[in-house]
């Protein structure tokens, strides 16, 4: 569409005050000091926080020999990988990763979806007693019952041993619901009335209107639900203790951790120098392994959040603006 003669003059005259503005203003020394020391700061904090990640990563690819006497600092030596080939053979990690994976996407899924018709629903005034869903929702965020209850009351559902158990309880999240509710508020009214006026329903504009134009704060969730999902081993430590096929890639972590520790109490303990050969050797193996599946643990979010990214922001904002 062509521009109006008004619109070209005020692009010429925007044009030509920043081109004015521009070369008017010059950088003193104190704002170049201000420069220097504030990308210095960032440029160290940047690289902090990713140098956990890189020296975990180079250590996954060296000689477990030199990685077992410490001499992986900056640089991998020795490159290979077996740590990875070797721990996709196992067919433990394998599994936990399965599961780790399936609860992660199917949880997340559910929990978007719910948190998404709920927030809509407790925005319609029509909704029999509204207020009171609208404010049970919220106090079950501030009350809990406690590990004992909340185990006996699994158990009597029987959701221990049960794959269920990872996504039934997370499907209806009171804090997401919040600000799904919070997000619509803000979507101006008058899409849905038209969309009455043309004989839509409720479930008609919340699929072709709400869910469409909820998609930032929608993501946001996402992000929350997948990494609370993949993080978590505590529901797989204490309702899946007969069920090893179930455990999580965390739980399975933890479990290598424990073992490296009572590795590390034996060898302190004074052994025999046989055994403590064989025991050295089995620590290596601990600590290579621990450094390889935290690895394998990381980097599913790692891909998965840059592409969200550019949602999370707008998103969580616009969903806090209102009360």
């Amino acid at each position: 569409m062509a521009k109006t003669a008004q619109e070209k003059l005020d692009a010429k005259a925007e044009k030509q005050y920043y081109k004015t503005h521009k070369r008017s203003y010059k950088l003193t020394p104190g704002d170049i000091v201000f420069n220097i020391l504030n990308y210095g700061f960032f440029i160290i904090f940047t690289l902090s926080c990713i140098f956990p990640f890189y020296y975990l990563f180079i250590n996954t690819i060296s000689s477990n020999d030199l990685v077992s006497r410490g001499l992986i600092n900056f640089v991998p030596r020795g490159i290979n990988l077996d740590n990875y080939v070797n721990l996709v053979k196992a067919n433990e990690i394998g599994q936990a990763f399965f599961v780790s994976i399936g609860r992660t996407i199917l949880g997340t899924a559910l929990m978007v979806m719910a948190s998404a018709f709920v927030g809509y629903l407790v925005t319609k005034q029509q909704l029999w007693h509204r207020k009171f869903w609208y404010r049970f929702l919220v106090i079950t965020m501030y009350f809990n019952a406690g590990t004992i209850p909340w185990y006996l009351n699994m158990s009597m559902l029987g959701l221990t041993n049960n794959f269920m158990a990872y996504i039934i309880p997370g499907i209806v999240a009171p804090y997401n619901i919040i600000l799904v509710k919070t997000y619509i508020e803000s979507i101006p009214a008058e899409l849905e009335e038209s969309a009455f006026m043309d004989g839509a329903g409720y479930w008609t504009i919340f699929r072709k209107i709400i869910w469409p134009l909820s998609m930032p704060i929608l993501a946001t969730i996402a992000i929350f639900g997948a990494v609370g999902h993949w993080n978590s081993f505590t529901d797989s430590l204490i309702l899946m203790q007969n069920a090893p096929e179930l455990y999580t890639l965390q739980h399975r972590l933890y479990l290598y951790l424990t073992t490296s520790s009572n590795i590390g109490a034996l060898m302190n303990g004074g052994v025999s120098s046989s055994a403590a050969e064989g025991i050295m050797q089995t620590a290596l193996n601990a600590k290579v392994i621990r450094y390889t599946v935290s690895m394998v643990s990381i980097i599913p979010i790692l891909l998965v959040y840059p592409f969200m990214q550019r949602y999370f922001v707008k998103g969580i904002m616009l969903g806090a603006v209102k009360g």
